[in-house]
C-alpha cells in the first residue's frame, strides 16, 4: 500500500496526538493542526518527512481553506480526514448562553463540517478517501450538564450518518468514533463551564460538574490503544459506521437503544392511528 496523507486536526494532546504517533509510526504522512504557533515549530523540526504541522483554528474558515490550497500545492492530497480538534463544555441549558452554545457547536460541528466540505470535491474526483469524524458516546447519549455538547455531537453523528450515504457509492468512507471517557487533557480545570450558575440545578447539571472533574486522570481509556484500534480500523474492509471505544459506551449506548425501544413500544398504538385511512 502506497503512503497516504492524514489530515488530522487537533494533534497536541490525547486521542489526536496518539494517533498522529501512530500513523507515522506505520509509514503514512501526517498533516497535523495545532492552536498554538510554538507547537507547529517543534512538530515540524522533530518530524521532518514523516509530517508537517499547520496552526489552525477550526472555526476559523478562511485559514481553513489557506490550509488546504497549501496542502494540495506542497503535499498533495488528503487520503484520510480526522476531524478529531473539538471542546467540551459543561452546564445545564439554561445556564448555557447562546455565545457559549455558539461557541461550542463551531469547533465540534461546523469545523469538521467545514473541512469535510473542503475535502469532499478531491475525495469524490478519486473515488477514494476517508472520513474519520472524532464523536463520542455522548454524541448518541445525552447527560444532564452535558446537554450542549451533547447537541454538538449529536449534529455531527447526523450530518455525518446522511454523508456516508451519500458518498459510500462514490468509494469515500465515513467513521464515526465514539470513545468513552479517556485519560486526556478533556476534564482537566480548562474544561469550558458556563458562567452562569442556577441552583435548581445543583442535583443534576451541577453533579455532573462534579463527577466529570472527579474522574480527571482517571478515566479507564487509553489514548494509544485508541489510536491503534483507530488506525487499524481505517486500515479494515469494516463496513461498520460507529466504532465505540472503552467500555463504558458499551453500557451508555445500549441504554439509549433500550430506552429509545421501551418509547417506541409504549407509543406504538397512539402514534400510529396519525395516519390517513385511505
Amino acid at each position: 500500500m502506497s503512503k497516504r496523507n492524514w489530515l488530522i486536526t487537533g494533534i497536541s494532546s490525547g486521542i489526536g496526538k496518539a494517533l498522529a504517533e501512530e500513523v507515522m509510526k506505520n509509514g503514512d504522512f501526517v498533516i497535523g493542526t495545532f492552536r498554538k504557533k510554538e507547537q507547529v515549530e517543534v512538530f515540524n523540526a522533530t518530524f521532518k518527512n514523516r509530517g508537517v504541522a499547520f496552526q489552525l483554528d477550526v472555526t476559523d474558515r478562511q485559514a481553513a481553506e489557506k490550509m488546504l490550497d497549501a496542502i494540495k500545492r506542497e503535499i498533495g492530497n488528503v487520503d484520510v480526514l480526522v476531524n478529531n480538534a473539538g471542546v467540551g463544555f459543561i452546564g445545564a441549558i439554561e445556564e448555557s448562553s447562546l455565545e457559549e452554545v455558539s461557541g461550542v457547536f463551531e469547533a465540534n460541528f461546523f469545523g469538521a463540517l467545514h473541512l469535510t466540505k473542503l475535502v469532499l470535491p478531491q475525495m469524490r474526483a478519486e473515488r477514494k478517501g476517508h472520513i474519520v469524524q472524532i464523536s463520542s458516546h455522548a454524541g448518541i447519549k445525552a447527560f444532564a450538564g452535558f446537554g450542549v455538547y451533547n447537541a454538538s455531537k449529536f449534529a455531527l453523528e447526523g450530518m455525518s450518518e446522511a454523508l456516508a450515504q451519500e458518498v459510500n457509492p462514490l468509494g469515500i468512507r465515513v467513521s464515526i468514533i465514539q470513545p468513552g471517557p479517556f485519560r486526556t487533557n478533556f476534564a482537566n480545570t480548562s474544561l469550558p463551564e458556563a458562567k452562569q450558575v442556577i441552583d435548581d440545578y445543583q442535583d443534576t447539571a451541577g453533579a455532573f460538574r462534579l463527577k466529570l472533574k472527579s474522574v480527571d486522570g482517571k478515566q479507564e481509556g487509553h489514548p494509544g490503544k485508541a489510536a491503534t484500534t483507530i488506525f487499524q480500523h481505517v486500515n479494515s474492509a469494516s463496513s461498520s459506521l460507529r466504532l465505540p471505544l472503552g467500555k463504558v459506551p458499551f453500557t451508555t449506548i445500549n441504554m439509549k437503544l433500550e430506552e429509545v425501544k421501551k418509547d417506541l413500544e409504549l407509543n406504538k398504538d397512539i402514534g400510529m392511528i396519525c395516519v390517513y385511512e385511505d
